[in-house]
């Protein structure tokens, strides 16, 4: 598992390195001491992984985490406990507190693991890039979406549809639909097509979350979405769906 460590003292990424040093399950490839160098640091090694301090100059982890189109796994890493209950709103998968015992990381480690073997995500290539590459998003990504004070941290597989409305795109998920500032244009273009199918001019759906397929009007396809949604395909995209699926 590949790590990158974001803090802005560098005796801490000093010591998390150390710490990390008695787990061969996980390489450190990268450091960056505020959310700037962070983005980069994400660009140039595709991490699976980031020790993420919550207060630096600038922007803080959060505010870092916002600003991704998409988030490897985070562990949070803090002087101050204060901020545990937001880091588990966003999913993270541990919070540790400084200074870190090695006893507490071994429960994380283990926490990591546990995880990586439930994903199966896969191993980076020889040149160091993740298979997953930072193009397209695929099912395993995780993503962090923001509506108002609320926010989440999800795996993409777990988006069953994908709703224009203006500006903004309803992202539905089992029993949540948050609003996003992100035309469907534009996550179209990221979103990998295997399995997130444009269905018409304002739907993008899951294709894995497709409950049951039925001929329409006009020679459309109607789809039932987990969840209870209805699709209705446009006529070309209904012939690219059959092309595709030999239906």
């Amino acid at each position: 598992m590949r790590a990158l460590l974001v803090d802005d003292e560098r005796l801490a990424r000093q010591e998390m390195r150390r710490l990390l040093a008695a787990h061969p399950g996980i390489r450190v490839v990268g450091e960056a001491a505020n959310a700037d160098e962070a983005r980069a640091a994400l660009r140039k090694h595709d991490p699976d992984l980031l020790f993420l301090d919550v207060q630096m100059p600038g922007e803080s982890g959060f505010e870092l985490l916002e600003s991704l189109d998409s988030v490897p796994r985070v562990v949070f890493t803090t002087a101050y406990d204060e901020f545990a209950l937001r880091a588990f709103e966003v999913s993270a998968v541990d919070y540790l507190v400084k200074p870190i015992e090695p006893a507490r990381l071994a429960q994380t480690v283990e926490r990591l693991g546990d995880g990586e073997r439930a994903s199966g995500r896969d191993e980076p290539g020889e040149d160091g890039s993740s298979a997953t590459g930072s193009r397209l998003l695929r099912q395993e990504d995780r993503v962090f979406l923001k509506d108002g004070d609320r926010i989440w941290f999800v795996e993409l597989g777990q988006v069953r549809l994908f709703e224009s409305a203006d500006n903004y795109t309803q992202v539905h998920l089992e029993g949540e639909s948050p609003m996003i500032l992100r035309s469907l244009n534009e996550l179209e273009e990221r979103l990998d097509p295997e399995v997130f199918f444009r269905a018409n001019r304002s739907q993008i759906v899951n294709l894995t979350a497709v409950r049951a397929i039925h001929s329409w009007f006009g020679g459309r396809l109607m789809a039932e979405v987990q969840g209870g949604h209805e699709v209705v395909m446009s006529r070309r995209r209904a012939r690219e769906f059959r092309d595709r699926m030999s239906v």
